[in-house]
């Protein structure tokens, strides 16, 4: 049985490495599809000093489903089950242990995300995952 990874955050990109991804396995109904959104963690002490876990946590899903919005009305047309959840830690790094513990064969992501630096050729959080991952990766425009 497959089972894919695509972590999606909104951006073009992402989306367009759900669309391979669901392409990949339009003929295997045995696969699994996973679809996360991951949110880096507030690291400010202060932050968690004053404001309750409670409304970060909120924050958190609430940025996630921004995030995971347009994916859910792909897969939606599709027709297409997938597990979709929303993460919480540092990006890369959560990308590869949720691939890990969930028994992923393959991640498939888009080359650039949201970021704030447009320019570079491959996104940084990208390189991190096909620096951590044993796993193969696909990358989408």
């Amino acid at each position: 049985m497959t089972a894919l990874l695509v972590p999606v955050d909104g951006s073009p990109s992402s989306l367009n490495a759900l669309q391979a991804a669901l392409n990949f396995l339009k003929n295997d109904t045995s696969a699994r599809l996973h679809v996360i959104s991951v949110q880096p963690p507030i690291l400010s002490g202060n932050v968690k000093r004053f404001v309750p876990a409670e409304t970060i946590d909120d924050y958190y899903n609430e940025e996630g489903e921004k995030a995971l919005a347009s994916a859910r009305e792909m897969l939606e047309k599709s027709g297409a089950a997938a597990n979709v959840s929303v993460q919480v830690g540092p990006v890369a790094e959560t990308v590869v242990e949720y691939a890990k513990s969930h028994q992923c064969d393959h991640i498939v992501m888009g080359t650039r995300g949201m970021g704030y630096i447009k320019g570079l050729v491959l996104g940084s959080i990208t390189t991190k995952v096909l620096s951590l991952t044993d796993l193969p990766v696909t990358l989408i425009k």
